[in-house]
């Protein structure tokens, strides 16, 4: 049986002729996450695979909006017809812009649907997220009208990754209490959309390219979550398999991350850049221009800078940060909270995310 198909409806699918015969095959309660030394999982690591694939989830949601209304609909990734008008100010940023939201979010959708077909085999519960599909999405014309579990509707950006990864002297996981600047400060103090809400939102011109550069926001900040996520909590897998599906999905988050953060850049130079919203105020300043400017604001890098690892007693190296694993699932819930992009779910949502967050951060090499 083929286990990763594509598009989320044959996902669905493939899920829910499955996950009965697993529990029926497995048993209930603790034998799920039992470690019988014959293949199955410990609870630690499957606890870590779930949330994985939970996350998976929710970020295939928003991703299946974003290419409903501005990315390419196709087999892989069918749902929505596309806003031309959203499509073109996306495509300002880059002609490619609609392809990689495509492509991006057909990774999601593999992601979650391979550890949840790998979490099955191992005789361990999977990851469903279903009956909170309830939200409201955009209603504009081009959306698919479908329930959703996350709202791009209301968003309020953290864009300190900006100068976290330009940063040469601090890293969080050495300076917890240092606070690296925002890049659009704006985001971070009010609640926007990423997307046309309606079709009142396709005007004026100012408006909807700040729509546009919102999303370029939010996408590297989402993607940067990932890319600390799984190196996380591949130091607390004790299955070598599960050690390698960690550190092998990981890394795709960060190719996520590296496109969508070049893609930011440009919404903060010239031409696009300075860029105020005349509908909201929300400014998307120049970045190579005081009074940014300079290493920490510089729009064309887009490597990590070498900063302090492990001890300031070792040389500093280029790398992926935070990687701190204490506490990381739920931090990661938090993040995404704090964010807005759970506005309108309802308690037992919040309850099962810190549930599987908690279950997660248990987690240890020798559990």
């Amino acid at each position: 049986m083929k286990l990763i198909t594509r598009g989320l409806n044959a996902n669905r699918r493939w899920f829910l002729k499955n996950a009965l015969a697993a529990a029926g095959a497995t048993g209930a309660g603790s034998q799920l996450l039992a470690d019988d030394h014959k293949g199955r999982l410990s609870k630690g690591d499957a606890a870590m695979l779930r949330f994985a694939a939970a996350a998976e989830i929710l970020e295939a949601d928003f991703w299946i909006q974003y290419n409903e209304l501005g990315g390419v609909q196709d087999d892989e990734v069918p749902g929505g017809s596309g806003i031309p008008a959203y499509t073109a100010a996306l495509s300002n940023l880059d002609g490619d812009f609609p392809q990689y939201i495509h492509d991006n979010t057909d990774d999601e959708i593999t992601h979650f649907t391979f550890l949840n077909a790998y979490l099955m085999s191992k005789g361990a519960a999977p990851a469903n997220l279903d009956q909170f599909r309830t939200l409201t999405g955009s209603t504009a014309t081009g959306s698919s009208g479908k329930p959703r579990l996350t709202n791009l509707m209301q968003l309020t950006l953290d864009t300190s990754w900006w100068t976290r990864y330009r940063s040469s002297a601090n890293n969080p996981d050495l300076d917890p209490g240092f606070v690296f600047p925002q890049a659009v400060p704006g985001l971070a103090s009010g609640q926007f959309t990423a997307i046309p809400r309606t079709n009142a939102d396709l005007a004026p011109a100012d408006h909807l390219q700040a729509i546009a550069n919102t999303a370029a926001f939010h996408m590297p900040t989402i993607e940067q979550g990932g890319n600390s996520l799984y190196p996380s909590m591949a130091q607390r897998a004790r299955s070598v398999e599960v050690l390698r599906i960690l550190i092998s999905i990981g890394p795709t988050e960060t190719m996520h991350f590296q496109t969508w953060s070049d893609k930011a850049g440009n919404a903060v130079q010239p031409p696009l850049a300075p860029l105020t919203d005349s509908t909201n105020g929300l400014t998307f300043p120049d970045l190579n221009s005081p009074p940014f400017g300079g290493e920490t604001f510089q729009t064309s890098l887009i490597m990590p800078e070498p900063c302090p690892f492990i001890s300031r007693s070792l040389p500093a190296c280029s790398i992926i940060r935070p990687t701190e694993t204490k506490g990381v699932a739920m931090g990661a819930v938090n993040f995404l909270t704090a964010m807005g992009l759970f506005i309108g779910q309802t308690p037992a949502f919040f309850e099962l995310l810190k549930d599987l967050a908690a279950e997660a951060d248990a987690a240890k090499r020798d559990d």
